[in-house]
């Protein structure tokens, strides 16, 4: 049969019967209430419900014949596959759009973020991949991230910042696991992304511990230092108060007075300024004391306020100090950090025959055991008061005789 022409489908009526389009079958012009136009109509037999459908294909002249041809042609192929073009689009046009690696990152976010406890954890979860991930993969489709798209995101941090790629490659793995739950991909890409990157040190190598000054060192350095004081320096009161109690310096620096009993000679700090979220009592030794009345009267709330504003002092304010007196430590070319005074405190008291519970009670260190924590709920807090002291005589004490 040969297929119909322009000049037959304009001259066609609104009381004509249907013409068929020639070239394809089942393929035919229906009339509409104007001369010259129509509506294009496959009928075929569905191989998947075996009922007759008509499927409407666009209106004439706007879908022109050789374009309809096209249309029907590619359907009729479907229909020789065993499939059902009119289900294949209402499957489709039902079937929710794909997301971009950006919309599936976001979607996760919202949905893991109230179960974090810290909303500091939260945005820096999503701020990592919208620094090293979003500019790259963000507006690209799911489906189609390959396990090389993910190594040219991680490998410019792969070997110089290890630990942050380590983040970076869980989180988009967190996304991509997402991703392949909801249906948008067949398998993670992040799962097989390490056999396109260089090994990495092991962790062990990479760990880079605080630099810490020997513990027989500080009582001189305390001396030297910290109590030849003019005039009333806060950030020397602030590490010298740091070092006796073997606290973390933000637990010191945030410290306020409703925190401390005075009378009792003991600092309680509330759960949401520890790292393990768990409150923790610290007994305070005489000179602790002298410390902290020697700070009343600077602030109503903290303890040891910046002299100038009156806040909570920066982080940098013992690294300050610490560089500034050349701070020696037993890590070869690197000067002490506040931090590494823990380490101190925890070898003075492994060498001075403390037990290793009442020195990691003291450091306020969770029970990794499960089983010990359930059954071991005291903070020894009257045994680690005794340690406390003879680790504050020490080096006040030793101070003193070294004048």
């Amino acid at each position: 049969m040969a297929i119909i022409t322009d000049t037959k489908a304009r001259n066609l009526k609104p009381d004509d019967p249907a013409i068929p389009h020639g070239g394809i079958t089942g393929l035919t012009l229906l009339p509409s209430k104007t001369k010259g136009h129509g509506k294009w109509v496959l009928r075929y037999v569905s191989p998947v419900s075996g009922k007759r459908r008509n499927a409407g294909l666009g209106t004439y002249p706007e879908t022109s014949i050789a374009e309809v041809g096209k249309r029907a042609s590619a359907m009729r192929s479907a229909l020789s596959e065993g499939k059902d073009p009119l289900e294949e689009k209402r499957t489709a046009e039902n079937k929710p759009s794909i997301p971009t690696f950006r919309e599936a990152a976001t979607a996760l976010h919202e949905s893991l973020r109230p179960g974090w406890k810290n909303p500091k954890h939260s945005q820096q979860w999503i701020n990592t991949l919208s620094t090293y991930v979003f500019p790259t993969l963000g507006s690209k489709l799911l489906p189609d991230i390959q396990p090389g798209d993910i190594a040219e995101v991680l490998k410019p941090i792969w070997l110089t910042k290890p630990e942050t790629a380590s983040r970076v490659k869980q989180r988009i793995h967190a996304v991509m696991s997402w991703a392949w739950a909801h249906g948008y991909c067949q398998f993670n890409p992040v799962d097989v992304v390490e056999h396109l990157l260089a090994q990495q040190p092991s962790k062990s190598i990479r760990t880079q511990h605080h630099p810490a000054m020997p513990w027989r060192d500080i009582p001189k350095f305390v001396k030297e230092h910290l109590h030849p004081r003019e005039t009333h320096d806060i950030s020397k009161a602030l590490l010298e108060f740091v070092i006796l109690t073997a606290c973390r310096s933000g637990e010191a620096r945030g410290a306020t007075w409703p925190e401390f009993d005075l009378e009792n000679a003991i600092w309680t700090i509330p759960a949401e300024r520890m790292k393990a979220k768990m409150p923790h009592r610290v007994p305070l030794s005489a000179r602790v004391l002298q410390l902290l009345q020697a700070q009343q009267g600077q602030h109503d709330q903290l303890v040891f306020p910046s002299i100038r504003d009156q806040v909570e002092m920066s982080d940098m304010v013992l690294t300050e100090l610490l560089r500034r007196v050349h701070a020696h430590s037993d890590t070869p070319g690197r000067l002490a950090t506040a931090h590494g005074f823990r380490s101190s405190f925890r070898d003075w008291c492994s060498e001075n025959g403390y037990a290793s519970d009442l020195a990691e009670r003291a450091l306020a260190h969770t029970v990794k055991n499960k089983v010990e924590a359930a059954y071991h709920r005291t903070d020894l807090l009257e045994q680690r008061k005794t340690m406390m002291d003879s680790w504050s005589m020490f080096i006040t004490d030793k101070a003193r005789l070294l004048a």
